[in-house]
């Protein structure tokens, strides 16, 4: 009688061993709009933390170029011309506001001025309008 031939499997499979390119291909197909990371890595047969990873390393080291920060600069406001104030026609425990004028200096000699009080939904609207020109 034989023994049928057994094989004996005594260390776990060789890591695999992804070059550059094939890591920031994943990392570029994970950040497709409207995909999956999961999706990405399950069809790459690794772990979706190790993509994530990838993702992080390769990100993190990816040179941001130079900064779309414009610099910003605090100037006093100009004094309003003297005029005589109103009698306050309000209760008397009512005080009346100071004024804020804030400043946006978009480039290219383009100023948006607009009152500490404007509408934040609304200045967003004209910023991003004023800087699609």
């Amino acid at each position: 009688m034989t023994m049928p031939r057994v094989e004996v499997i005594t260390s776990v499979e060789r890591r695999r061993r992804w070059s550059r390119e094939e890591k920031e291909s994943l990392v570029a197909a994970s950040l497709e709009p409207d995909v999956s990371v999961s999706e990405v890595a399950r069809s790459a047969g690794i772990h979706v933390s190790q993509l994530f990873r990838w993702r992080k390393d390769l990100c993190d080291r990816v040179d941001a170029g130079p900064s779309q920060l414009v610099a910003v600069e605090i100037v006093p406001a100009a004094a309003p011309p003297a005029v005589e104030a109103p009698a306050p026609s309000a209760s008397p425990g009512r005080r009346r506001r100071k004024s804020g004028i804030i400043e946006i200096e978009l480039g290219g000699g383009r100023r948006v001025r607009v009152d500490r009080d404007v509408d934040a939904e609304a200045l967003r609207r004209v910023l991003d309008a004023l800087g699609s020109r």
